[in-house]
């Protein structure tokens, strides 16, 4: 996921209509103990002010003072044997003092003030009153007893990336940033120690000398691992279930129980519910992962219409080992994106340069756009989108935008009239053609394959739901499968209200977890090789306009409605931890009250909430790691 180029910006910024320049957002950065440095500098200079009015014989008004009176005389030895008590006992209690105050000691434990964390989209963020960047266990399991101790709440963020803010909070917030090493590489058994702060390209660098690679990749590759596998984050793989799985044991510091080693073989229970459990029962600090074999991949992308992908759905999901989907609203064209293993190295190479051959000849026919020389058939994929540009804004203005991917091209596009159905289906229909003109092939390695560009900023929302056996999904002859006939409504919902919704829907899938607080947690009574189908929607922010921004987050929460209310009870579906977002009376959606009861009640109906409230009061009896968020729709403890 990125974000737009500096381009981008410029190029929306000069044909949206000029708005005030609102104060830049500071990002947060752990800043360990600068607070306290800050506050012993000031100490010490006032120290030294004091010694140097104190060594000399004349007071500021001028007087001698080299005399003493009776008083004064008293007073100083009064004050001789009354501080070197008093130093005497402030240096006791620094070695005595019980280890529930050692929050007070270490740099790395010293909050810092006044940090404002803004999650990717900048859809949410928060100002917490205290934000922790703890650099080694030690420095976690203190932080965690101090607030356990105090009965100070605490959130465990790691990469911010979440679109809802799952890992916000107002009152204390800990980055798992600094606590990012890969701890070993067992070639033997194929697995992988790493503490949860550690980025997943970074465990994937890691693995790649020892001939290994991770199981599954999500869209984006900047998350850390802890939050990576407590929500459940998934790839795409009729075969693969979603990362937790991939978790063979966890080191969790809880409030209650302090550090607790779990596996498949150590409380297995609790093992598997602590896997996908939203930072609430406690701190994950160290995982080890299951990693897979490392070979490269042969991605091959192309576009079909709706009704040759109902009919052909079932067979490429059992025969590729990640398919993925992108429905274009308003068009009849769907990207299809089959990804399997090289069947040998010479497939593989062969492959490699037919992908080289491509890309040279998209990168010469984009040179020659770019210069003025047209693209003709074959050319520069994004030409329709190019052409869209120049008769919206003027030639002019249009070549600025040479330079930019079709990606950013869809942002500056969007930008213009996000919310006008007929613009935005105008938008799409000129990306269809990019897609079309994309066809092709690729080969690398699984994590140079498997993420992709989600675009720029962007308000999402992503549900799961149970297909069934994939061994017994049928035809288009057979029955419309479950997951084309959610796509089917979901379109035929959206385009019949006119929604403004831009391009992709995003269709993916995964077998089903042994996590029960996991999306796709497999159903009772299931068959072994159930499948699980993930569905997204969006709307872009294209631009910093405020008020902009405002209009297309109401339009996007009665998108969300129309989900929720339409689709997501016919289907059995569940929203993604990450992507959640409770209904408020200020969305513009209409009824929050009465759409939070059959949020919370669905979610009752899925998940064993109850468990998860008795695991919660055992591992943190006081809520200190509690979200409002989470507190309203699961039930607090």
């Amino acid at each position: 996921m990125q974000r737009a180029s500096r381009a981008a910006q410029l190029l929306r910024a000069a044909w949206l209509r000029p708005q005030p320049a609102a104060a830049p957002q500071q990002p947060w950065r752990p800043r360990a103990a600068a607070g306290r440095r800050q506050q012993w500098r000031g100490l010490a200079g006032d120290a030294q002010a004091a010694a140097a009015e104190g060594a000399g014989r004349v007071k500021p008004g001028g007087k001698d003072i080299e005399y003493q009176s009776p008083a004064r005389q008293t007073f100083g030895r009064v004050m001789g044997l009354v501080l070197p008590v008093s130093m005497g006992g402030v240096l006791a209690w620094g070695f005595l003092a019980p280890d529930d105050d050692v929050a007070a000691k270490s740099p790395h434990q010293v909050p810092s003030r006044g940090e404002t964390v803004v999650n990717w989209s900048g859809t949410h963020s928060v100002q917490p009153k205290a934000f922790y960047s703890p650099e080694s266990e030690e420095d976690v399991k203190a932080i965690v007893a101090d607030c356990h101790a105090k009965g100070r709440k605490l959130r465990v963020t790691g990469s911010a990336l979440s679109p809802n803010g799952a890992s916000f909070g107002d009152d204390g917030m800990m980055s798992m940033a600094l606590l990012d090493k890969v701890l070993w590489v067992d070639e033997g058994t194929g697995q992988v120690r790493v503490q949860a702060g550690a980025r997943v390209q970074s465990v994937a660098d890691a693995l790649k000398p020892h001939g290994l690679t991770l199981a599954n990749f999500a869209s984006i590759r900047e998350q850390q691992i802890g939050g990576f596998t407590q929500v459940s984050a998934h790839g795409t793989g009729a075969g693969i279930p979603p990362v937790d799985e991939q978790v063979v044991s966890l080191r969790l510091v809880t409030p209650g129980k302090g550090v607790l080693d779990l596996s498949a073989d150590n409380d297995p229970a609790l093992f598997r519910l602590a896997r996908v459990s939203l930072g609430l029962l406690g701190v994950v600090t160290e995982v080890t992962l299951q990693a897979v074999p490392l070979a490269r991949l042969v991605e091959k992308t192309f576009t079909a219409t709706r009704e040759e992908v109902a009919k052909n759905h079932a067979k490429w999901l059992r025969s590729n080992r990640h398919l993925r989907y992108m429905w274009l609203p308003y068009t009849d064209t769907v990207v299809v994106v089959q990804v399997n293993p090289a069947a040998s190295d010479r497939a593989a190479n062969a492959a490699a340069e037919e992908a080289r051959r491509g890309a040279e000849a998209a990168a010469a026919a984009a040179a020659a756009a770019a210069a003025g020389g047209g693209g003709g058939e074959g050319g520069d994929a994004a030409a329709a989108m190019r052409a869209l540009l120049a008769a919206a804004v003027g030639p002019d203005k249009a070549a600025g935008a040479a330079g930019l991917t079709a990606f950013e091209l869809r942002d500056v596009l969007l930008a213009l009239a996000p919310l006008d159905r007929g613009w935005v289906a105008r938008v799409n229909a000129a990306e269809a053609e990019y897609w079309k003109r994309s066809a092709g092939v690729r080969v690398g390695h699984p994590d140079e394959i498997l993420g992709f560009d989600c675009g720029g900023q962007q308000w999402v929302l992503e549900v799961a739901f149970p297909v069934g056996s994939l061994s017994k999904i049928g035809g288009w002859g057979g029955g419309t499968p479950k997951d084309i006939a959610y796509m089917r409504d979901l379109l035929a919902e959206l385009e019949a209200a006119g929604v403004a919704a831009p391009c992709p829907i995003e269709q993916r899938w995964s077998a089903a977890s042994s996590s029960p607080l996991s999306p796709a947690a497999a159903t009772k009574g299931a068959a072994p090789d159930e499948v699980h189908s993930w569905v997204g929607v969006i709307m872009y922010l294209p631009s910093d306009d405020e008020a902009q921004r405002a209009e297309i987050t109401k339009a996007f929460k009665q998108y969300g409605a129309l989900v929720e209310e339409k689709l997501m009870p016919r289907y059995g579906a569940s929203w993604h931890w990450a992507k959640i977002e409770p209904p408020s009376p200020d969305d513009g959606a209409g009824d929050a009250a009465g759409r939070l009861d059959r949020m919370r009640a669905a979610l009752a109906a899925r998940f064993p909430l109850e468990r998860l409230r008795a695991a919660r009061r055992e591992l943190d009896p006081k809520n200190v790691l509690g979200s409002g968020m989470f507190d309203s729709l699961l039930g607090a403890p």
